[in-house]
């Protein structure tokens, strides 16, 4: 039983990631200018990606007979990076809003590695999470390299 909580514990951290991620993407698109049109639809694929990785962690946490944490990370173990990134964003320039996008990037693919050194994690699980630790990757070297790419 102490594993299946502790697992679920884990698969939560990364539902409460998913949420700060959808949060972030979403306060960034509210700060972006008018000509930044190519990131708000970029950021938008970004908070649907979160919310199908958010789903499938949910169905599996379900599946444990434990309850889906709903909020953000207040309390996650793993992971507060987007908190921070929240608090960043008010009104700059684009280079700036793909730096905190980036610093949220990183701290969530911190917290996907951090889940997969838990020894508690059931293969199947381990694999559902280095898939979505994968993905997020390509997300994070999409930002990065519009990070980058600004004068």
């Amino acid at each position: 039983m102490k594993t299946t909580t502790a697992t679920a514990e884990i698969l939560n951290d990364l539902v409460l990631i998913n949420n700060d991620r959808i949060e972030g993407y979403e306060k960034a698109r509210k700060e972006l200018k008018e000509e930044d049109a190519d990131l708000r639809s970029l950021f938008l694929n970004m908070i649907d990606e979160s919310h199908k990785y958010k789903m499938a962690l949910a169905q599996e946490i379900e599946v444990l007979g434990s309850e889906v944490e709903s909020g953000t990370t207040n309390s996650g173990k793993i992971y507060r990076g987007w908190m921070d990134v929240k608090a960043l964003f008010t009104g700059h320039d684009r280079k700036t809003v793909l730096n905190n996008c980036e610093f949220g990037e990183d701290a969530a693919q911190n917290a996907y590695k951090m889940a997969l050194e838990e020894e508690e994690l059931p293969a199947n699980l381990r694999d559902l999470v280095a898939e979505q630790k994968a993905a997020l990757r390509v997300s994070h070297d999409e930002i990065k390299r519009l990070r980058d790419s600004q004068a």
